[in-house]
């Protein structure tokens, strides 16, 4: 597990959180500068003296060390569909990756193996002071808010949505919904079912779209193999 990290470079291009410009750390090459007195003569760059007649030093990206911040959604909707479990789980193996560079709870300390549930859900985010470093947001994404606010105001994001097989894709065309937030009850047809499918589509692309400007997202269903699908999706990388 070790050979795993969380990304938290922008899946989109935008400025990250790990990369730094400095000599002669890291692998990946960032830009010339001209040579000034102090810089270790085994970066200057010889091809392009030879190019120019002046001197240059390599610049290479380096990386920090990053601290997150876990927030695990424990709001009614998680307790649907075997979502809380399968979102604990989650919680376990992306804190876990996150400890040696710095893993902490959402309005507590360290993370030192402990899984704890927010149950005021994501909007909690909102009223309390902004968390340091890159959030961890593990969540259903279904809390009636205004999401791409939370998700700019936090600033950098890891978000990890979970959703139970029934919730992407309604097995019935007929029923009496009971919503178990508000306690709202909802007659609905194959109508209602069509107009939540293109609903969630349009929700699930907007949380994607914001959270991977910010950093990462992945939509995981309940059941699925956890750490291939945070691979696949971005939101882990090798070291």
């Amino acid at each position: 597990m070790t050979r795993y990290r969380i990304r938290t470079r922008p899946t989109q291009p935008l400025p990250g959180e790990r990369r730094l410009a400095r000599p002669g750390r890291g692998l990946e090459f960032y830009e010339l500068r001209g040579y000034a007195p102090g810089d270790e003569p085994r970066f200057i760059d010889w091809r392009a003296f030879a190019r120019t007649g002046r001197l240059y030093t390599r610049l290479f990206q380096a990386e920090a060390p990053a601290r997150f911040t876990f927030f695990l959604d424990g709001s009614p909707s998680m307790a649907l569909g075997g979502k809380q479990a399968f979102a604990e789980r989650v919680f376990r193996l992306l804190a876990g990756l996150a400890r040696p560079e710095g893993a902490f709870l959402w309005g507590g300390g360290r993370y030192l193996g402990a899984v704890r549930a927010v149950e005021a859900g994501p909007s909690a985010l909102l009223a309390a002071p902004r968390p340091r470093g890159v959030t961890v947001l593990i969540t259903d994404g279904l809390d009636a808010l205004d999401w791409s606010r939370l998700l700019q105001r936090l600033r950098r994001v890891v978000l990890v949505q979970v959703l139970a097989p029934e919730e992407l894709s309604p097995g019935f065309t007929e029923a009496l919904l009971q919503d178990v937030e508000t306690g709202g009850r909802l007659e609905v047809g194959p109508a209602e079912v069509a107009g939540y499918r293109v609903a969630l589509e349009a929700h699930l692309l907007r949380l994607r779209t914001v959270a991977r400007r910010l950093g990462s997202y992945a939509l995981l269903r309940v059941g699925e193999p956890i750490l291939p699908a945070l691979l696949r999706q971005g939101v882990l990388e090798e070291r």
